[in-house]
């Protein structure tokens, strides 16, 4: 076999012959060569849309940043601190709702869209936050409550009152008397919040569906009026210069057609779990309520809506959805047939896969899960925290914080991380006494609340070690500030030559290279302690090794394909005896407990 290999690049052109018939080396050496020619001069400045690759920072406004001292996080609070974000690497921003709301939940019960509570600021606040925020080259995404409504909302009233605009914009059902005359509920479905998931209202002697709250009533998501109001508002927002909107809890939207089981909903069968209450949400299996395949068309339309000013601006309007969901039904909301789906279908594996207990085998099966059954050509996207989920210093250990950091950052596609994650903030402490969550409250336990509470993971942000911890000059703020600010804080490891924060800007430099911004993926469980991962463009290519045990490994990077000789230390986690510039050889790394690194290869 004879063959011709004819190379050209804008500075060379070369010609030569390989007779295959006579050696297996020039074999290898012909498909090196071909490997070679092809990588080094592929195009590095692939074009990718604005949020592909972005790093997204997820704010609870309520406690980032105080700037009228009444102990509660706005909306100016956030735009003195644009520099501090940018500075982070941060590309946009995702705000907890902002709504006007009475704060039963906390701005998840919304009495008013088009509104900004009036704790946040104004519509006027708002928008300079969207000015200047774009003066620093980042984006405001807002998060919407698609499900549900606050029951003070005017719709609600109206609906209660039967208005006739407004009466079917809400699920409301008959009840039954029981055998003692007492009124029941229509069936047995149950609040994600404990309890009943309906509500008796005397007005309109029917009752509203919850699946949270009870001050939180379900909107009625086969009603096509209702369906364009919430399209109508998102753009509203959209036209004020927000560049995507995140929809909360959306495979709750839709409940099953009743009309397939003669105009009633059917009871849901229990699970059978042993230990489970019969008042607790685990108690029953959730087919009727959620993961309805309706909400997949919904947010098809949803797209529908933001793409028309995508086209319009030649912008692209993001749509993120959250939904806590098995893989298969989460991976549907990317898109299927002729639906579109969310441009982000919020990835929780590294929230609910891995926990205090994981190994290595644990994470690569987590994150390789996720890449294996998004569809191939959708961006995949990483997140270890959220306004209700435990931090990541907590939830794991404080010295796994920068491996961790490093999962979110490094890992193929889009970062979304939640404020403080960063510091290596950990949970609060909130008495019962201070519990402010309804999740928690409606327990009605002042012993076991503590295992349901997501006050601990909303603690104000620790910005110094002065008073408030440099979140709020009031005497008092509206969740007690966490043990440990006088240390764990943006002033302290701004100054200090290592800490977790420095750590997070060098892996959010790193992450604009081209390995990381378009590079392939591969990843191995070098022992059970040993996680780590290779990104690679071209002939640039790295790799990240992580100890997540608490005892001394060595282990052989050499197990990766063309990974040999010398590495270079990019970047090292805080407790790391290693420093940029370091060099370790491929085939005996040795790492301390928890030690995490980032390594580049030399050519």
């Amino acid at each position: 076999m004879i063959v011709y290999i004819r190379h050209r690049s804008p500075d060379m052109c070369f010609v030569f012959t390989i007779d295959l018939r006579y050696s297996l080396i020039l074999r290898c050496i012909f498909f090196v060569l071909i490997a070679v020619a092809r990588g080094r001069y592929e195009n590095v400045n692939v074009k990718q849309d604005w949020w592909e690759n972005a790093v997204f920072y997820q704010i609870y406004v309520r406690s980032f940043m105080d700037s009228d001292s009444d102990g509660i996080g706005d909306i100016n609070g956030i735009t003195s601190r644009l520099q501090y974000l940018k500075d982070l690497g941060v590309d946009a921003m995702i705000l907890a709702p902002i709504f006007k709301s009475p704060m039963h939940d906390f701005g998840f019960d919304v009495t008013d869209y088009y509104t900004v509570h009036h704790e946040y600021g104004t519509t006027e606040d708002f928008e300079e936050l969207v000015k200047k925020s774009r003066e620093f080259g980042m984006k405001i995404i807002l998060d919407f409550v698609p499900n549900h409504t606050s029951n003070e909302s005017d719709w609600f009233v109206k609906s209660s009152h039967k208005d006739e605009y407004y009466s079917d914009w809400y699920i409301w059902e008959n009840g039954h008397l029981d055998s003692s005359g007492l009124r029941r509920p229509p069936n047995n479905w149950i609040s994600s919040f404990r309890k009943s998931a309906w509500t008796y209202v005397p007005s309109r002697d029917q009752f509203y569906l919850h699946q949270f709250g009870d001050s939180q009533p379900d909107l009625n998501y086969r009603n096509p009026v209702l369906v364009e109001e919430m399209k109508t508002l998102m753009k509203y927002w959209l036209e004020k210069g927000v560049a995507g909107i995140r929809l909360s809890s959306v495979n709750y939207l839709v409940e099953t057609d009743k009309d397939l089981y003669g105009g009633r909903y059917p009871d849901e069968p229990m699970t059978g779990k042993p230990g489970v209450y019969a008042d607790d949400y685990n108690y029953l299996e959730h087919i009727y309520t959620k993961d309805q395949g309706e909400n997949y068309d919904l947010i098809s339309q949803f797209r529908e809506a933001l793409d028309a000013i995508t086209i319009r601006d030649n912008v692209t309007r993001v749509l993120m959805t959250e939904a806590c969901t098995g893989i298969k039904k989460s991976v549907k909301f990317y898109g299927e047939g002729v639906h579109l789906g969310a441009h982000i279908p919020l990835n929780f594996a590294l929230l609910k896969d891995v926990g205090k207990e994981s190994d290595a085998r644990d994470i690569k099966y987590a994150t390789d899960r996720w890449l294996t059954y998004k569809p191939l050509r959708k961006p995949a996207n990483w997140m270890t925290g959220a306004q209700d989920k435990s931090r990541l210093a907590s939830r794991f250990r404080s010295e796994l914080v920068d491996s961790f950091n490093m999962l979110v950052l490094l890992l193929p596609g889009i970062a979304v991380t939640y404020m403080g994650e960063e510091l290596g903030m950990v949970n609060g402490f909130v008495p019962w006494s201070e519990t402010r969550d309804p999740l928690a409250c409606n327990t009605d336990d002042p012993v076991n609340f503590i295992e349901v509470t997501r006050d601990p993971f909303r603690t104000p942000f620790q910005w110094n070690n002065g008073k408030n911890a440099g979140f709020s000059d009031a005497e008092k703020t509206w969740l007690p500030v966490a043990e440990g600010y006088e240390h764990i804080n943006v002033a302290s490891e701004q100054a200090a030559v290592r800490s977790h924060y420095q750590v997070f800007r060098s892996l959010t430099t790193l992450r604009a290279r081209p390995a990381f911004r378009l590079g392939r993926y591969e990843s191995l469980a070098l022992n059970s302690d040993v996680f780590a991962f290779k990104r690679w463009y071209n002939d640039d290519a790295y790799v990240i090794v992580m100890n997540v045990g608490k005892g001394y490994q060595v282990v052989n990077l050499t197990a990766f394909d063309l990974i040999f000789g010398q590495l270079e230390v990019e970047v090292s986690s805080v407790l790391s005896s290693r420093s940029y510039g370091d060099n370790v050889q491929a085939n005996y790394l040795d790492l301390a407990a928890d030690e995490a690194v980032v390594l580049r290869m030399q050519v």
